[in-house]
């Protein structure tokens, strides 16, 4: 099976947003936000992995676009929870800067799906 630089990214992703939401429900009792960013955060991945699959390149590019918009949305909530100070500001910034990059892969794979 071919190696996907977007699946891999987007899995690893996930399992911070895991570890992110497990310490924000243990340690800070936050139960509404933490589970905003997991479920928007674990899409991206989910929505990637629908991608790989699909069955026509409409399809194809429909689950990519959701995908990107879950990364935006992720994006979002992770900005939020920096400046309202749930997740220190490194931490933060580094699971900012590793959704940016997502952001942009996904960007660059519809646009390239849409000119093909």
């Amino acid at each position: 099976m071919k190696k996907s630089v977007i699946l891999d990214k987007s899995y690893s992703f996930a399992l911070k947003i895991i570890e992110l939401y497990q310490y924000m429900r243990k340690h800070q009792k936050e139960f509404e936000l933490s589970k905003q960013i997991l479920r928007s955060g674990t899409s991206i991945g989910a929505n990637s992995e629908e991608a790989s699959g699909a069955q026509s390149k409409k399809d194809f590019i429909a689950k990519f676009s959701i995908a990107y918009k879950e990364a935006r949305e992720t994006h979002y909530w992770l900005r939020l929870l920096k400046d309202s100070s749930f997740i220190e500001e490194k931490k933060a910034n580094e699971l900012i800067t590793e959704c940016e990059e997502l952001q942009k892969n996904l960007s660059s794979i519809l646009l390239s799906s849409k000119n093909n």
